[in-house]
């Protein structure tokens, strides 16, 4: 049974920090590119950070670059998003994606974590 499950969503004051996580299962973690998505109150999901397989090629959306790092440990079946200097236009639900381009191409969705920045 294929699981990702996220955590460490939450109420942040602007400029604060969060670590989001995801532990999968189910499926061969390794050799996924795994990426973080959320998606805004009326707004469409969007693109916020992924990474290869074996971390060696990470991407971020231009509104979050020098703010938050993606890592991932492929030992524990797990992928981060360090989320510092928080703004309110932060505030969504963030979604653990996790996809493979093989001969057939799968992927996998999170339940989402929510993550609230407001003062």
């Amino acid at each position: 049974q294929v699981q990702l499950v996220e955590s460490g969503g939450g109420l942040v004051q602007p400029g604060g920090s969060l670590r989001l996580s995801c532990a999968a299962s189910g499926f061969t973690f390794s050799t996924y590119t795994m990426r973080w998505y959320r998606q805004a109150p009326g707004k469409e999901r969007e693109l916020v950070a992924g990474i290869d397989s074996d971390g060696g090629w990470i991407n971020y959306a231009d509104s979050v670059k020098g703010r938050f790092t993606i890592s991932r440990d492929n030992a524990k079946n797990a992928v981060y998003l360090q989320m510092n200097s928080l703004k309110p236009e932060d505030t969504a639900v963030y979604y653990c994606y996790a996809v493979r381009r093989w001969s057939t191409i799968m992927s996998y969705w999170g339940q989402g974590t929510r993550v609230t920045v407001s003062s």
